[in-house]
């Protein structure tokens, strides 16, 4: 067998230990899939008739809008329990038992990833099933929901490597509550539940330029069958970019001693 097909076969060994991992522990799975729907419940059915006003047309709904926002809280939790996750195989020394083993160097990180890819598409798909019980209509055709998960599975891809990298970082569970924080609270500066030209100053100004508001505005406009403009290529260029950061600080910490 090829040094690729050992690396693969040993990814898919750590991929099968992860998602059994998810199986036996289900809490991260149950968090990552609950919290959203009780948001999109709380800012539908509550705030819903207030924020509405001014952020969707006429005869339109306010869960269309905040829906691209929901996904990435999804996006946003699945990266926090993975980051945990990380961080407990580091600090507990299970990956430094398995960097003595003769496996691949890189399918101990690559199996984390895939884990969690697979946690947090299928979680969307669960939360996308919750809105449309709770009403939410696409006009997106068949080439823009494709186009709705590829974008949502680029940002997964770089706040899950980000993830991996910021678990490796941190000494203890606790350190990973700042990346945790960020994930979680940008979201909500963002256009996700108000379009941002309904904000002051500079919390508008912030809203306008974080990486966030791209990504959502770019699934907004493909869920609603809008002109894409440019925000897909900012979304995507952020995304990217995101991946790339936190893929080569993960590979540079794994390098190092994790005990140390």
């Amino acid at each position: 067998m090829s040094t690729l097909g050992y690396s693969v076969s040993d990814s898919a060994t750590m991929l099968r230990r992860n998602l059994r991992h998810n199986l036996r522990y289900p809490v991260a799975l149950i968090v990552s899939l609950g919290v959203p729907i009780l948001l999109l419940l709380l800012f539908v059915g509550v705030f819903g008739g207030a924020l509405g006003v001014g952020a969707v047309p006429r005869g339109g709904h306010y869960i269309d809008f905040v829906m691209p926002g929901i996904l990435l809280i999804t996006v946003g939790y699945g990266a926090s329990s993975t980051a945990m996750a990380v961080n407990r195989d580091a600090t507990e020394g299970i990956i430094s038992r398995f960097r003595t083993m003769p496996i691949s160097r890189t399918a101990v990180l690559t199996g984390h990833v895939a884990g969690a890819m697979i946690r947090t598409l299928a979680t969307g798909v669960l939360v996308v099933g919750v809105a449309l019980l709770m009403g939410f209509r696409s006009s997106a055709g068949l080439l823009d929901w494709l186009a709705v998960a590829g974008l949502f599975a680029l940002v997964a891809l770089a706040l899950t490597w980000l993830a991996v990298a910021v678990g490796l970082a941190a000494r203890t569970a606790e350190g990973t509550s700042g990346f945790t924080l960020l994930v979680q609270l940008l979201p909500f500066i963002s256009s996700a539940f108000v379009p941002t030209g309904s904000m002051s100053g500079a919390v508008r100004w912030f809203a306008q330029n974080e990486p966030f508001t791209p990504i959502i505005d770019a699934l907004r406009r493909l869920l609603t069958g809008a002109p894409i403009g440019h925000s897909a290529v900012v979304a995507c260029a952020w995304s990217v970019g995101l991946a790339l950061i936190g893929y080569l600080w993960a590979r540079a910490l794994f390098k190092r001693d994790l005990r140390l």
